[in-house]
């Protein structure tokens, strides 16, 4: 931990000498494609309550930024909101003393319905293939966008679902290939939010396929969870579980939601684990200070030059 201070002290000196630090400009785009919206909490049970709850969020800050509800297309199991753990009964919140996340989400496909199957038809437009749910599916075409966001637990080559079979590399590689053979999307994200979840992609997406994919972790490493009770920051007493995940709060609460600021932020905290050596699990309670770090203009060079005067002898 006092690395990490270090560099955050020398990181802040960098700051000084480079007080102009350049603006970031995102232009809204001006073309005429449909932006599709597929959310996706692969888990159910009360203890899981924080995939449900970031991808209520996510809905939320996609919906109020003007995407309409026939282009958002939500799984999520749907026990938490009225479970009788909840300490909130009809409330989902993903952050201490946070708002309502869970009003207005789409019930698209939830329960029983809630399935690997379903999901992989919905990316490929296939309304024959589904069962139950609301039918929506992403019928794209070349001009469009498509955002994916998932949040599970996973292991290598493979994420779960709460019900039916889980979802595997191959299958979803499968899918995204004659999604992408069909033309029928521009450009297409995917946040995947699991252990191991680099797995799911790594050495299996070609740059042909204009698919952006960014994972919580590496094929080998876990993911964390946050707003742990015990851990700061904590939720309020009456919660006995996680509110967030530590990847999905990352973009979903940070100030520019662009891509290429996140995976600068991202490089930032992997560069400073690549010379000074992983965070402890208390060194990941403070994780938010290196994305303030990054909010406040630091660049993967900075860091690199920071970590090697603090760790390397």
């Amino acid at each position: 931990m006092n690395h990490f201070i270090l560099i955050a002290s020398l990181l802040l000196l960098f700051l000084l000498n480079n007080f102009i630090v350049e603006a970031r400009q995102i232009a809204k785009s001006t073309t005429t494609g449909t932006r599709w919206v597929v959310l996706v909490a692969g888990s159910n049970y009360y203890e899981n309550y924080r995939h449900q709850a970031d991808v209520c969020h996510a809905y939320q800050i996609l919906k109020n930024g003007g995407l309409k509800d026939e282009n958002i297309i939500v799984f999520m199991y749907d026990d938490i909101a009225f479970n009788v753990q909840n300490p909130r009964p009809g409330i989902i919140i993903n952050k201490p003393y946070g708002p309502d996340v869970y009003n207005g989400v789409p019930k698209d496909y939830t329960g029983e319905n809630c399935t690997a199957n379903n999901f992989l038809a919905v990316i490929l437009g296939n309304r024959t293939a589904l069962t139950g749910g609301s039918g929506k599916v992403v019928n794209s075409g070349p001009n469009d966008y498509i955002f994916i966001y998932y949040a599970d637990h996973g292991s290598a080559g493979m994420v779960a679902m709460p019900t039916g079979d889980d979802l595997y590399a191959k299958d979803l590689i499968e899918v995204l290939k004659k999604k992408h053979e069909a033309k029928s999307y521009k450009s297409m994200v995917f946040y995947l939010e699991a252990c191991e979840s680099g797995s799911m992609f790594d050495g299996l997406l070609t740059e042909d396929m204009n698919i952006y994919a960014v994972t919580a972790s590496t094929p080998a490493e876990s993911s964390y969870a946050m707003y742990c009770p015990g851990h700061y920051p904590s939720p309020e007493d009456d919660f006995e579980t996680c509110l967030g995940d530590l990847f999905s709060i990352s973009w979903i609460e940070d100030r520019c939601g662009c891509l290429h600021f996140f995976y600068a932020a991202v490089r930032t905290v992997r560069t400073y684990g690549e010379i000074c050596g992983s965070l402890s699990v208390y060194g990941k309670k403070y994780t938010r200070a290196m994305a303030n770090m990054c909010n406040a203009g630091i660049n993967e060079k900075q860091m690199t030059l920071a970590s090697n005067q603090a760790c390397l002898k």
